[in-house]
């Protein structure tokens, strides 16, 4: 992975990170905040052998002093001692209580020892390291004692007394607070970057291009007034999509500039995507550049157009197809000079039979003669044949994708679809791009070859020829 993907990443995933490392801060907070205060106080022992008088009975009693001391700190630890203890301070505890607030270290090469306790009362510490030094003396004389008499060959003596600890030695607060915060950022790092390769859906060029040789004509940004007003109004200087659009219509002409695509399939792969409120404004941005653009509601299913333009849903295409109205009768004006909308008229139980008819053919044709662009609203492609159908009598067909939605098996799919009956891809739409991937687009089409976006339109030839 190159630095510039791990900060794509970073970037689009930070509310992992940021969640991850939320989490595991406030919880290092609470773990320090309920934890209790623990005090430690120390007492110091050395160790000594007796009857030395020479040089040499000097070293080789430091010597036996130094291999005392490990057997000493195995002693202080032990459960002798710690009865002992108990007893003394009339303690109201089990020996297993020492276990884990009793320690005896050396350093090496020394005779001593220090022994510390650990309580969260700063005086009972105290007391315990006292009396298990004090005790310990005791017990070392009784065991280095000879039976015959004479004096033992090592004692120990109290060097240093145990003192009330000022301070706590746990819990570290700021320590576990920069730790919970690091570990909580690691983890988060590491989700965001397996939950982006884990990822299947479209958020890239790069993407489309793996999925196949098909050129990304448009991207759209999200905007969160399309929920309620789909159509834009192109007048607005300070629409992003409106923009977009513009872009999009300017990529458009460019597709095969011999033979510019005068009746194009809107379709996407599932519900949800986009695609009606693209068809929309693809009209709506056409008419803006003085041309006459006729917005045929071609999903025959669940219709969207009329409703988000506030015109008649009764009368329409299905209507022409019957033979109760004429051409004439159903185009409805909308209040954008230039663009005329077909309604879907009422929904029929065999919508694909209807749209795979001679007299849809001919319906399209005939606007094709009025119109300077029909722009169709179709169906979804995986759901039903209806857009392949549609796409194959238009000029071309333009995939909408949803950023972060449509998975590229979902597109591969609607991809072969088209080309099993000899559809042409015009190219796909990336929408609802949300603000913090815009950077990546500038909601323009990118440029890198001829073969990225071919002067002749060609039909998608899928990489993997079986579904």
């Amino acid at each position: 992975m190159e630095l510039q993907d791990f900060l794509r990443i970073l970037k689009a995933r930070w509310r992992i990170v940021a969640s991850s490392a939320a989490a595991t801060t406030l919880a290092a907070i609470i773990f320090s905040v309920l934890s209790p205060s623990i005090y430690a106080s120390t007492s110091q022992l050395f160790v000594s052998t007796s009857g030395v008088s020479s040089a040499a009975e000097v070293y080789q009693g430091g010597r036996f002093s130094q291999e005392r001391v490990s057997s000493y700190r195995q002693l202080i630890m032990g459960e002798t001692l710690a009865r002992r203890t108990i007893d003394e301070l009339g303690l109201d505890v089990d020996p297993t209580y020492f276990a884990n607030r009793v320690s005896a270290t050396s350093a090496p090469e020394t005779v001593l020892i220090d022994i510390t306790v650990r309580d969260e009362d700063p005086e009972l510490a105290r007391d315990i390291a006292d009396t298990l030094a004090s005790e310990f003396t005791a017990m070392v004389a009784e065991l280095e004692s000879p039976e015959e008499g004479g004096p033992p060959p090592a004692r120990v003596t109290v060097v240093e007394a145990a003192t009330v600890a000022d301070a706590p030695i746990a819990p570290k607060r700021l320590a576990n607070i920069a730790l919970g915060f690091a570990v909580g950022l690691l983890v988060g790092i590491g989700l965001a970057v397996l939950r982006d390769r884990l990822d299947n859906t479209i958020k890239d060029r790069q993407t489309l291009e793996e999925v196949g040789e098909i050129a990304l004509v448009g991207t759209l940004p999200f905007e969160k007034d399309r929920e309620k007003y789909p159509a834009i109004n192109f007048s607005d200087t300070r629409s992003t999509g409106a923009e977009a659009y513009r872009s999009l219509r300017t990529n458009l002409k460019f597709l095969n500039i011999d033979d510019a695509p005068q009746v194009i399939t809107i379709t996407s792969c599932l519900p949800g995507e986009g695609k009606t409120t693209t068809a929309a404004n693809i009209a709506l941005v056409l008419a803006e550049a003085g041309h006459s653009v006729c917005l045929l509601e071609g999903d025959l299913r669940r219709p969207r157009i009329t409703k988000y333009l506030g015109l008649v849903q009764a009368v329409g295409f299905t209507t022409v197809l019957a033979g109760q109205a004429s051409l004439e009768e159903v185009l409805q004006p909308t209040s954008v000079n230039g663009v005329f909308v077909i309604g879907s008229g009422s929904i029929p139980p065999n919508p694909s039979e209807l749209l795979s008819s001679s007299h849809a053919r001919h319906i399209i044709d005939e606007l094709r003669a009025q119109f300077d662009y029909v722009v169709i609203d179709a169906p979804p492609l995986l759901p039903v044949s209806d857009a392949a159908v549609l796409a194959k009598m238009s000029d071309g067909a333009l995939m909408v994708v949803r950023h972060g939605k449509t998975k590229r098996e979902e597109l591969r799919r609607a991809l072969i679809d088209l080309d099993k009956v000899g559809a042409t891809i015009l190219g796909t739409v990336l929408t609802m791009i949300p603000q913090n991937a815009t950077s990546g687009y500038e909601y323009a089409y990118y440029y890198e070859s001829d073969s990225s976006l071919p002067q002749q339109s060609r039909a998608y030839r899928a990489r993997d020829t079986a579904e």
